[in-house]
């Protein structure tokens, strides 16, 4: 039973790690989109994998660098090749060109700056305080930002076509990858002691599970994640010192 108890989690962090395997096949392969709803699919087992985890009181040291190793590949390696791609393919950058080293730098870079946040979330293991992240973790960059900002833009070619995306993804990149080194508060998705915030907290989760789900509405996922990504610094903030 105690073997069973433990392999629920370690399951859901398996799939994530298969699926963001999977994604970086699918995008070598050409299919942006699919390749961007998987890693989507992977935050949605990421959830699970941690709510199994405290349910069943199943929260190892073999679980955490596990759960460390899936989240380097699902939402850093998979999501950095997802975005080299899209520049290629949507911002029509040329191969060899300025632009594309430029955006390949970028992209190794969040890449190295995942490793390095998730190596120093397992040697911390109580973080600044309780229900808090130091510096913005990886699964709400790559899992959360970088795959339904590409999504988006596949979704609306004329906003696209518009932008200047052979300087914004490599920004994006830089600027994600500091933000997850950094030592900025941000907080967990947990219970907190206001219940207009836990409400708020699952109609979001809710409506990103329905999104990733049903494959629809990009948009939402794309303005949520933008939403929690700054509200979570301003309130990492206005608490500090608390």
């Amino acid at each position: 039973m105690s073997i069973l108890r433990y392999t629920v989690p370690n399951s859901f962090t398996a799939l994530s790690l298969l699926l963001g395997v999977a994604s970086i096949v699918t995008t070598q392969l050409g299919d942006l989109e699919l390749a961007a709803w998987i890693i989507v699919w992977c935050g949605l087992l990421d959830v699970l994998d941690g709510v199994s985890a405290r349910l069943l009181k199943a929260t190892s040291n073999f679980g955490a660098e596990f759960d460390s190793m899936a989240d380097l590949v699902a939402f850093g390696v998979a999501p950095a090749v997802l975005v080299l791609n899209a520049g290629l393919q949507i911002a029509g950058i040329e191969y060899g060109s300025n632009s594309f080293w430029l955006l390949l730098v970028a992209v190794a870079v969040f890449v190295l700056a995942g490793a390095m946040r998730l190596a120093r979330f397992n040697l911390i293991s109580e973080e600044i305080s309780k229900g808090w992240f130091a510096g913005i973790p990886i699964t709400a960059s790559g899992g959360g930002l970088l795959s339904s900002i590409v999504l988006v833009l596949i979704h609306h070619e004329d906003i696209a076509f518009s932008l200047p995306l052979h300087l914004y993804f490599p920004v994006i990149m830089f600027v994600l990858a500091i933000l997850m080194v950094s030592s900025i508060r941000f907080p967990k998705a947990t219970r907190r002691e206001n219940n207009f915030i836990n409400v708020f907290q699952a109609v979001a989760i809710f409506g990103i599970y329905y999104c990733g789900i049903t494959r629809t509405y990009p948009e939402y996922l794309l303005g949520m994640g933008l939403f929690l990504m700054i509200a979570g610094i301003i309130a990492g903030r206005i608490t500090r010192g608390r």
